[in-house]
């Protein structure tokens, strides 16, 4: 793996990053090819149009390349704002970005990404949220964060700040995506959480600084918001929402896609109306997600350091209150049924007892059980 301070690298990645009409797709192909930037900018035009989709023009515009002031530029003054600069093959770059077909081959970063932010649901909506609006996201975005999930949003006024606030009120991990420059912090109002969201989560674009907040940004990086996801779900949105455009990539990219029903009188829920009823899943509350994902966070939940004791712990999933033994349970069952003694083992429960607790579970329609003294997930 390449270091993050080989600065030499470093300025090739920035370069293929740089070249116009060479984007995500087309930047993946090349590296595929030639196994580094730095041979793809050294490569000659024939070379570069033995590659699958590099027409003429385009080969003559890598092997072209010449606006190495703008790379440097972009080193400086990341430097001089404390960004750092992640390449694709790099450890820290997220692995559920890393899947979707078009990630960025660098992200810029302020904060600090954990391995643990595969486990993240992105919440979008309107940015003319209404107080109820308001008062979900918030308290939804706290419920997923308090559980260990992270929040992923796009730090626009409206659902995206409410729910980068829910998360960080319940001192949980959020990550915000921006659709410019992060020495520019955008909108401005919102300078006061994109430093709390570097100091307490992170901060990401895959724009160098100095990029303004164009409107055609946005819609770029919505893929990203999606793509750092499990899945996406959306607050409050009107037909023509942006936010629609981020259900529609995580649609692409096989995610969740989630949605707050409202009012048929309001003109905030036509779009999550509508996604309803397309086959989003309805969410009323953070348990909703919980009980979609299980399967996908029970590593996560299964995981997660408390500041009570879990053998006292009394967690609800979907309504229903479980005690910490009948949790550790519902952690280690999934689909597949396991035997009863393989049970008792992994969760060192006696199997006296085990027995009464999955009669306890399987009453509460949590779980099931299949022939020969084995249980799976309800």
């Amino acid at each position: 793996m390449e270091k993050q301070h080989d600065s030499d690298d470093l300025k090739y990645w920035l370069a293929l990053s740089l070249i116009d009409d060479v984007g995500p797709v087309t930047a993946r192909r090349l590296l595929s090819a030639f196994r580094s930037p730095k041979k793809i900018l050294e490569a000659k035009i024939a070379e570069l149009r033995g590659v699958e989709n590099i027409s003429e023009a385009k080969a003559k515009k890598i092997a072209g390349f010449d606006s190495w002031d703008a790379v440097e530029k972009a080193i400086v003054t990341a430097k001089e704002y404390g960004i750092r600069i992640i390449k694709y093959t790099d450890g820290e770059y997220p692995e559920n970005l890393r899947q979707i077909e078009d990630s960025p081959v660098l992200l810029y970063c302020k904060g600090r990404l954990e391995k643990e932010d595969r486990y993240a649901i992105a919440i979008v909506g309107s940015r003319n949220m209404t107080p109820y609006g308001q008062k979900i996201a918030e308290s939804i975005a706290s419920g997923l964060a308090s559980y260990g999930l992270t929040i992923v949003s796009g730090m626009a006024r409206g659902i995206d700040t409410c729910s980068h606030k829910g998360a960080l009120k319940a001192k949980g991990r959020s990550i915000a995506v921006l659709g410019n420059g992060l020495d520019n912090p955008y909108p401005p109002e919102n300078a006061a959480l994109f430093d709390e969201l570097s100091n307490n989560g992170c901060v990401i674009s895959e724009f160098p600084p100095g990029t303004p907040p164009n409107r055609e940004n946005f819609p770029q990086r919505n893929r990203l918001i999606s793509g750092l996801s499990l899945g996406v779900l959306v607050v409050e949105a009107t037909v023509k929402s942006g936010s629609l455009i981020t259900a529609g990539h995580a649609l692409e990219q096989g995610k969740e896609i989630f949605a707050v029903p409202g009012s048929i009188t309001s003109g905030n829920s036509e779009g999550t109306n509508a996604l309803i009823k397309k086959g989003a899943k309805l969410v009323q509350k953070a348990d909703d997600i919980l009980e979609e994902l299980a399967p996908q966070i029970k590593g996560l939940l299964k995981g997660s350091h408390r500041d009570v004791s879990e053998k006292n712990l009394l967690v609800n999933i979907s309504g229903l209150e479980i005690t910490g033994e009948e949790k550790a349970i519902c952690n280690i069952l999934g689909s597949e049924p396991r035997h009863v003694d393989e049970i008792a083992r992994e969760t060192r429960i006696p199997s006296a007892k085990l027995l009464g607790l999955l009669l306890t579970l399987e009453l509460k329609g949590i779980i099931k059980q299949a022939e020969g003294k084995r249980f799976h997930m309800a």
